[in-house]
């Protein structure tokens, strides 16, 4: 909690600081030959469609009922290149209402910040808002009925129609102080949800927050930190919530400088996976130091009868070290990690050294012991996350093998997520289900998968007429 000093000081620097960062933000040079994430395949949409009568090959299993939904950057006027960052961008909210065999619909609709709201000419959308930004652009949930949009760093949810139309900027209800992540994850033992969240104007601390079957905080647990570690995703066993509080951290040199999004790559700040007990104290956190790397997404993770934890998580070298764009880093991998609260110290072992990201598996498994990771190939080149692979892969992480489903050139998969087929199907008796983007032919489809036939022919696959660029996160959120 600041001092009454502490605030005074703010209050002072704060116009002064900003008055630099704005200064400079004009002085920025554009990209030479554009920026990388407003142009080619990553180019925005430009307006809000609704269609029906979508065109369908195959067959629509009966038993979907629901929508699948995905987000990502999609900014409504044109940024200042110099200064724009992938993650900063405007959310847009894309969504496929799938019912009794049918895709009755496609719409996209951005979620109205109030830069979004002003851009369109619109009035200001009602809520709770973070002062320094109200955008949420990096996942979309299904949450006791309800829809939000959501995104880390301080920003509030954002809770939408299920038409995908802003309702309000909603803290859930107002239960909600201090943050929220992109990364909940959902404990189907409790029904609860947890999250690592952090504020990007508060260093020193981090909070286990955690939603109760109501979709209201009932947990925001305080975990010290030091300058303003930037965490994306988190992962929770029986016992603990994981915390990654790894070497991307705030930077006040690329704040003043004008960048919009102030994190740089400090391997000084050290690396550790800290265990906090999931009913604790965050004071009771165990931290168990790694060699600096960076982890945006894990897979599973469960407790051994040995009291470790295991966790699967894509691995990169760095991020945003060589690049005020986007994440950057020479190489990514899929790697597990054996994280020992005795030693305080993680062992690494390699499963497959492909560029990759996005891994999915069958949460009905979370906390415990698993079989399968789902996760999409990247290009990777250097300085990129650069979504240009064209392969999705199926991990089986029992008999150590990979299957590569590859979508032909030109044709670029984002996140695929696993549907069970029934609430007691077995793991991997289900779907998976992502888009696939035709840049050649400027088209996007959404493909229906079997996950337990991961090479044969797609269950069905929906065409949309436009390419939707590609995004962070998307989920299946079944009718309630």
């Amino acid at each position: 909690m600041a001092s009454v000093i502490e605030k005074t000081i703010r209050a002072a620097v704060t116009p002064v600081m900003s008055a630099v960062t704005n200064f400079n933000r004009k002085r920025l040079a554009t990209p030479e030959g554009g920026h990388p994430y407003l142009t080619g395949v990553h180019k925005p949409m430009t307006e809000e469609l609704t269609l029906a009568d979508l065109v369908v090959e195959g067959e629509i299993p009966a038993q979907l009922d629901g929508r699948y939904l995905r987000i990502g950057p999609n900014p409504a006027s044109p940024p200042d290149e110099g200064s724009y960052h992938w993650f900063v961008g405007d959310g847009m909210a894309h969504g496929i209402r799938i019912a009794g065999g049918k895709a009755e619909w496609y719409r996209n609709r951005w979620i109205r910040s109030n830069k979004v709201s002003d851009a369109l000419g619109e009035e200001r959308k009602p809520g709770v808002r973070n002062p320094r930004t109200d955008t949420a652009n990096t996942n979309i949930i299904g949450l006791n009925g309800r829809t939000f949009a959501i995104v880390e760093a301080g920003g509030f949810p954002v809770e939408l129609t299920d038409e995908l139309d802003t309702i309000a900027h909603n803290p859930f209800d107002g239960t909600l102080d201090h943050a929220f992540s992109a990364h909940p994850h959902f404990d189907p033992n409790t029904g609860e949800m947890h999250a690592i969240c952090y504020n990007a104007s508060t260093f020193d601390t981090v909070w286990h927050v955690v939603l109760d079957k109501d979709g209201r905080v009932s947990r925001q647990e305080p975990i010290a930190v030091k300058e303003g570690p930037s965490i994306h995703d988190c992962q929770i066993t029986e016992k603990y919530v994981l915390v990654f509080d790894l070497p991307a951290v705030f930077s006040m040199k690329r704040m003043l400088a004008g960048f919009e999004f102030p994190y740089d790559w400090n391997p000084e700040h050290g690396a550790r996976v800290g265990l906090c007990p999931r009913n604790g104290s965050g004071a009771e956190t165990i931290w168990c130091d790694v060699e600096p790397c960076y982890v945006y997404h894990p897979a599973g993770a469960f407790e051994t009868d040995d009291g470790k934890v295991i966790v699967d998580v894509v691995v990169h070298e760095s991020t945003y070290a060589r690049t005020t764009f986007g994440p950057g880093g020479e190489w990514s991998r899929l790697e597990r990690w054996t994280v020992d609260p005795v030693a305080k110290k993680v062992d690494r072992k390699i499963l497959d050294d492909r560029a990759q990201e996005f891994p999915r598996y069958d949460e009905r498994t979370a906390t415990r012991p698993y079989r399968y990771i789902y996760d999409i190939a990247l290009a990777g080149r250097p300085d990129e996350l650069d979504m240009a692979g064209t392969e999705l892969f199926k991990h089986d992480l029992e008999i150590g093998d990979k299957l590569v489903r590859d979508f032909g050139p030109g044709r670029h998969p984002g996140e695929f997520v696993f549907v069970p087929r029934s609430a007691d199907a077995a793991e991997d008796e289900g779907w998976l289900i992502g888009l696939v983007i035709d840049a050649a032919q400027e088209r996007t489809e959404l493909q229906i998968l079997n996950a337990d036939d991961f090479l044969g022919e797609p269950q069905a696959v929906i065409h949309l007429p436009h390419r939707i660029p590609p995004g962070f996160h998307g989920n299946w959120v079944t009718s309630v």
